[in-house]
């Protein structure tokens, strides 16, 4: 019969394991087996939500990983074939703040939520509302790798991740291929990145998510035009994780996306913008924030506009004075007087 740990109630003891302050194992193995369990639900609950867990034996192996990249909260379970339920009296406590979207590893995840049951197989992804009660069942041991969004920042109303739920979305094409295994990337390197990449990505990871959940709800074509959409975050995507390089250009962004340079400019027209402006937005904004950033001192202008993607310091400083009127040196000789802006 299975075990189920159904005495948790006031506990909120911290396990112990934690390996930094941003990134975090928890491990069964580090406590005796008849007491992996307990330690298990703790576990979970100290590190996603509050949930029932039930497992075959008293004995279970399990371990998760969890990470920050900027707003994101990545989480990476490795467990033995058990049963989750997220019921009334778990969210009566408040902690469902974020929405779920998970990404099957290995094994298999069968999810209930809504009224809906779906089987999530290797590469799918699943939406998961933590404010209303699901069941998951592992048949077998699995690998997950579970993003906790904030709710705001995803920017759906909870009637939009009311349709989400209970659902398998499949990385056959679109944005669901593009989405799946970036996820499953960020999941393993993202304890690896700079504070500023970090954000940087995780903006880029959230823009993304809403814009796969917007491909599945069918929305409007007016707020999500069809293949141009999918295709422009596509570009903003690779943009960004291209933007340090000096040699991104039109005409290379248009190769790696197998398009001509004329259809690249024409999906930045209708943002009423142009490639190049918005490539050069985005380094003076990584380079402001990096420059507001450093201690007081000499800084190196060079530097910092190098690892941003321009070619030195003279071509940074007459960008930035194009853009905001002072030269780098005098915006941050303001910065450090004054504060950032707000």
């Amino acid at each position: 019969m299975p075990t189920a740990i159904g005495s948790y109630e006031e506990r909120t003891r911290r396990p112990a394991g934690a390996a930094s302050e941003r990134t975090r194992v928890l491990t069964t193995r580090s406590v005796p087996p008849d007491e992996s369990l307990e330690y298990w639900h703790d576990a979970v609950f100290d590190t996603l939500v509050g949930m029932e867990i039930a497992a075959e034996g008293p004995a279970y192996d399990a371990t998760l990983r969890t990470d920050r990249l900027g707003d994101l909260r990545i989480t990476t379970v490795e467990a033995d074939p058990g049963r989750v339920h997220r019921g009334p009296r778990f969210i009566a406590r408040g902690d469902g703040r974020e929405v779920f979207v998970a990404v099957q590893g290995t094994g298999r995840a069968r999810v209930e939520q809504d009224g809906r049951a779906t089987e999530l197989l290797p590469g799918d992804i699943g939406f998961f509302e933590t404010r209303r009660p699901f069941r998951t069942t592992f048949p077998d041991r699995f690998r997950m790798k579970i993003f906790a969004i904030p709710r705001p920042l995803l920017m759906l109303s909870e009637a939009d991740v009311r349709q989400l739920t209970g659902r398998a979305v499949h990385p056959g094409d679109g944005l669901p291929a593009l989405l799946g295994p970036l996820l499953e990337r960020l999941a393993d390197t993202s304890a690896s990145y700079t504070t500023p990449m970090a954000e940087r990505l995780s903006e880029s990871v959230i823009d993304l998510v809403a814009a796969t959940a917007a491909d599945q709800l069918g929305a409007d074509p007016a707020e999500l035009p069809g293949a141009d959409g999918v295709l422009l975050t596509r570009v903003r995507t690779y943009i960004r994780w291209h933007l340090s390089d000096p040699g991104l250009t039109p005409s290379v962004i248009a190769r790696a996306h197998g398009i001509s340079v004329r259809c690249l400019h024409r999906l930045f027209e209708g943002e009423g913008t142009t490639v190049c402006r918005w490539i050069r937005d985005l380094r003076l904004g990584e380079c402001r924030r990096e420059l507001a950033a450093r201690p007081p001192g000499p800084v190196s202008l060079g530097e910092v506009a190098r690892r941003w993607g321009f070619t030195g310091a003279a071509g940074f400083g007459k960008a930035f004075r194009s853009s905001f009127g002072l030269s780098p040196t005098d915006w941050l000789d303001r910065v450090r007087a004054d504060g950032p802006p707000c």
